[in-house]
């Protein structure tokens, strides 16, 4: 499909509520994002250190018409001006997911529009085209509250699995720390805001599967210390928190590099050198710490480091419009009962992932 193409997005997958118009040129190349709005609903979650579906799922309901409007008002854009619809379809909260896609349904039914169902990990994963300009292929690690992920980026809807966690995500971690310190929910701002002040040297935390091959993760040993840590001591003081925090973001710093080196070696063969690129997207990536130390790696591995803008590591509308025009740009839209999916692997074909804290 030769010609621009104007799509508006709608992603609701977890706790946040958003809508965007994103503009893709004929032919390919670095989109437009012509507005991007989010409603985050982190005040309503905070008293319960994390996110409860029910809430997320009715605050979407009460807030996605007026993003939509706001959306289409700033981006300048009428309905005429659309050539389709994108929603994310999963994976995710279910009901905040069906919020999200029923509205794009409708809006695409009495519009005559395409509908386009977006994998939530899709929108991350090619976040950098949109910003970029990137060809493919690529190496992905995706980090966010759901998935710690390494894999190759082949192509739009064509993914290869290197490394998945064995249980807990990094981002589910660094929450898991936070509330357990009681920093308050986001969890991974909270714990990188206190660690500045730390001295990630005082105490020793293990590195899990970091030095063993593969490139597979697992977080929740790491959570357990920092657990018995904290409840070994018999009060917590403000320098016991940010030395703690620190600790364990310096942790989670050294396996996500070890886990990234693997991967890049492992890579060699389907990354050819013109385009060795790491690309890190996921709510995590807006850590700048780990930014920092991943830069290093990717560097010694003579491999280009690329993180998304911050607005667009956490859940956006715009990175789902344009995974949307992306697909669409293929001639791939969706038939309207497409129906939502909790979960949806971008690679179907990998194995499954094996150890004594894998979730069923």
């Amino acid at each position: 499909m030769n010609r621009p193409l104007t799509i508006l997005g709608i992603e609701t997958s977890c706790d946040e509520t958003a809508a965007a118009v994103v503009r893709r040129p004929a032919g390919g190349g670095r989109g437009e994002i012509l507005s991007n709005a989010v409603f985050s609903q982190i005040e309503a979650h905070a008293p319960f250190g994390g996110v409860v579906p029910e809430i997320a799922a009715r605050a979407h309901v009460e807030h996605l018409d007026g993003l939509i409007a706001r959306a289409m008002k700033d981006a300048g854009t009428d309905w005429d001006d659309l050539d389709g619809i994108a929603a994310t379809a999963g994976p995710g909260l279910i009901g905040g997911v069906i919020v999200g896609l029923m509205t794009a349904k409708g809006i695409a039914a009495a519009r005559g529009l395409p509908f386009i169902a977006v994998n939530h990990l899709e929108g991350h994963a090619l976040t950098a085209r949109l910003t970029d300009d990137l060809p493919f292929p690529y190496l992905l690690l995706l980090v966010s509250g759901g998935h710690s992920q390494l894999l190759v980026v082949e192509g739009v809807g064509r993914y290869r699995r290197l490394g998945t966690t064995i249980d807990d995500a990094v981002g589910e971690a660094f929450d898991k720390v936070a509330k357990l310190m009681g920093l308050g929910y986001p969890g991974g701002p909270a714990v990188e805001r206190i660690a500045r002040e730390g001295n990630a040297t005082r105490f020793p935390l293990p590195r899990p599967m970091a030095g063993r091959p593969g490139c597979d993760f697992s977080f929740s040993g790491l959570k357990t210390a920092v657990r018995q840590l904290a409840e070994g001591r018999e009060t917590l003081s403000e320098e016991d928190k940010a030395d703690i925090a620190a600790a364990f973001q310096c942790a989670v710093g050294d396996v996500l590099s070890d886990r990234c080196e693997n991967a890049m070696a492992a890579a060699s063969d389907l990354i050819p050198p013109g385009h060795r690129r790491l690309v890190v997207a996921g709510g995590v990536a807006a850590n700048m710490v780990l930014r920092e130390r991943l830069m290093v790696s990717a560097h010694a591995f003579g491999y280009e480091f690329i993180v998304p803008p911050l607005k667009l590591c956490t859940d956006n509308g715009a990175m789902i419009a344009w995974a949307g025009a992306e697909r669409m740009a293929l001639g791939l839209t969706d038939p309207i009962d497409t129906g939502p999916r909790a979960r949806w692997p971008l690679d179907p074909e990998a194995a499954p992932a094996r150890g004594a804290g894998v979730k069923a």
